[in-house]
């Protein structure tokens, strides 16, 4: 996707995630980029609006994150609007000269909002409940700002700048918690900012088939290792409309599943989803390697080895029937994935890392396609009802990899 409609700077919220799947709920894409992103890339996507998330800092200290340099004066020549949340908001404040401090009554939890006077935002005056959650408060006013609305101890809640249009609320409107959120987010998005919904699943397929078919070009095979989940399935199903018969699947039963889950799973992926599937029996090579061990991440180490060796040998297999080894390899990478498990997001804290973000050994040198790589986990659950994958699919519960080993306490 050459333009990203919005951009939300991450400052290392909790909630960041969560605001970007608020906005693809108004069907507008998001994305997420790290708060240090250079003003070269962000302005190559061309945004309609930008977001700066909340975080854990505190804006007067001499580590905290800061704001791009020359991002304001990029802003007002592209014309777009800005909407700071929380940390976002105090950033603003600072940076327009106002002053943030230490509250004088921390706030946290469900708080009532009191709206001081009509605003884009908020054009019609009253109350309503919304979810807190700071240390610090905005002080002075940042120059050009006016109030729109106070928590009801008195704190500043909202301000905007109506010429520069910039937004600053204290709040979370993300969080179910807040009454109108959701409304809240609809007006800035889609009102403020003119972004009209364009957004869906239908999109999702249409551009990915064309991206797929771009990127392997007419001649090339692929291979995809099938867990038994929902991503890998729906990666696949999505690859297998761009390319036909040159996707060359695989599932091992590594014996670690539960009782005929082999079969249901199997009989999915062939009957229902029409992809033709190899199936490695290799219940008997995990079983012998697991034997006498109970530590569980002994158990996934010893899995995530295993599994290299199936998939080498499922390689190998597929390679002496087309005379080649396939070029490119299908990962069901979802969008959280790649969030959680990057380096460059400076000021989100590292969650995991995913098998699916850095996996195989160097010497497998295939070409990566990931369908879902920008896509959350309900969002691919739709895009596979799309597909016409089954419900009872999509909503099980599969315990691929190390799933059920590691919840057996004691040895397998």
């Amino acid at each position: 996707m050459n333009q990203i409609p919005v951009i939300i700077l991450d400052y290392g919220s909790q909630y960041t995630q969560l605001i970007a799947r608020r906005v693809r709920e108004l069907g507008i894409f998001s994305k997420i980029f790290p708060a240090n992103v250079s003003l070269k890339t962000l302005a190559a996507f061309r945004p309609q609006a930008v977001v700066l998330s909340g975080g854990p800092a505190s804006v007067y200290d001499s580590q905290a994150p800061q704001l791009m340099e020359g991002f304001f004066e990029y802003q007002a020549q592209a014309g777009f609007p800005v909407l700071g949340i929380c940390y976002g908001m105090q950033l603003l404040m600072q940076h327009f000269g106002g002053k943030v401090a230490e509250s004088r009554v921390r706030e946290y939890g469900n708080m009532p909002l009191l709206l001081d006077r009509p605003s884009a935002l908020f054009p019609v005056i009253g109350s309503s409940q919304v979810w807190m959650s700071h240390g610090d408060e905005t002080q002075v006013l940042g120059a050009g700002f006016q109030i729109t609305a106070r928590s009801e101890t008195g704190v500043i809640a909202a301000v905007e700048h109506e010429r520069l249009r910039i937004f600053g609320l204290q709040f979370h409107p993300e969080v179910t918690h807040t009454q109108g959120g959701m409304d809240l987010l609809r007006r800035f998005f889609q009102e403020i900012a003119g972004i009209a919904p364009s957004w869906n699943m239908e999109f999702v397929i249409e551009s990915q088939i064309q991206s797929i078919s771009e990127q392997v070009g007419p001649q090339e095979h692929l291979i995809c290792a099938l867990s038994g989940g929902v991503d890998s399935a729906v990666a696949a199903l999505l690859v297998h409309q761009a390319v036909g018969d040159r996707l060359h699947c695989f599932f091992v039963d590594h014996g670690l599943l539960r009782f005929e889950e082999q079969k249901r799973v199997m009989d999915c992926f062939e009957k229902y989803l029409g992809l033709p599937v190899l199936c490695l029996n290799h219940q008997e090579r995990y079983a012998e390697k697991l034997r006498f061990v109970v530590d569980p991440e002994q158990k996934r180490k010893i899995i995530g080895a295993e599994f290299i060796e199936s998939f080498e040998e499922a390689a190998q297999l597929i390679s002496k029937r087309l005379g080649r080894m396939p070029a490119f390899l299908v990962q069901g990478t979802l969008y959280p994935d790649v969030i959680e498990s990057s380096p460059g997001h400076q000021y989100a804290a590292l969650i995991k890392s995913h098998h699916n973000v850095g996996g195989l050994p160097e010497k497998m040198r295939f070409q990566l396609v990931e369908p879902l790589r920008d896509l959350f986990k309900d969002e691919v659950r739709s895009l596979g009802k799309k597909l016409g994958v089954p419900d009872a699919f999509l909503r099980r519960h599969p315990f691929p990899g190390p799933g059920l080993a590691v919840r057996v306490l004691q040895e397998v």
